[in-house]
């Protein structure tokens, strides 16, 4: 896999394309400046590499912390973190969780020290009105997010098949039977142990 500051070196190189298409796709500023910034976040900051201890999680700095919930609950590289879509949908629902989390207990305290008079309610539909009115902003900066994440796991993808092709040939690109067997026989080996294991709880059968 590329090391994180090559990483960084193929979002930085790749941005100029990412905003160029969005500005032919879009044919708007406001929109392909919000692609933009979310392909540099999200590949700099809010990439799939958050699940372990990387560059990615170091620079959030003294939040980082936040972080930790997240790579505790996931495999390094699982589909939930290095999938697409799904790994940048994962995380910002976790990261917008955390944000919810926070501003309700500012907005408590905020309601019980300073005497304000907070309708929830209101602020609900407040906030599902944003979401509605900014649609388009919100739907551009997630797939700018996306495309951050896109050229982290394409990259891991690319090199991973350029060193199995160089070590197996056109073998190394194609499916692994031996390796889908050895999982399967440990699937099996862990059912016969489990199976045995209960059945020698089980008492005896007495007429």
């Amino acid at each position: 896999m590329p090391l994180g500051r090559t990483h960084d070196r193929i979002t930085l190189w790749t941005l100029p394309i990412v905003a160029g298409l969005s500005l032919w796709y879009t044919r708007s500023t406001k929109l392909t400046l919000l692609v933009a910034a979310g392909f540099l976040f999200g590949g700099l900051m809010f990439g799939p590499d958050l699940d372990i201890y990387s560059i990615q999680y170091k620079r959030w700095g003294i939040l980082r912390w936040i972080w930790l919930p997240y790579q505790r609950s996931l495999r390094h590289r699982s589909i939930l973190s290095h999938g697409p879509l799904i790994g940048t949908t994962v995380r910002i629902l976790y990261f917008a969780t955390i944000v919810c989390v926070f501003v309700f207990l500012a907005l408590l305290v905020a309601e019980k020290f300073a005497n304000w008079e907070l309708k929830w309610r209101e602020v609900g539909n407040m906030a599902l009105l944003l979401m509605d009115s900014y649609r388009w902003e919100i739907l551009a900066g997630f797939w700018g997010l996306e495309f951050g994440a896109m050229s982290h796991y394409v990259s891991d993808w690319t090199s991973s098949a350029i060193k199995r092709l160089q070590k197996k040939g056109i073998k190394g690109l194609l499916p692994d039977k031996n390796k889908q067997k050895r999982v399967t026989g440990r699937l099996t080996s862990r059912k016969t142990l489990t199976s045995t294991k209960y059945s020698r709880l089980k008492p005896p059968n007495r007429k």
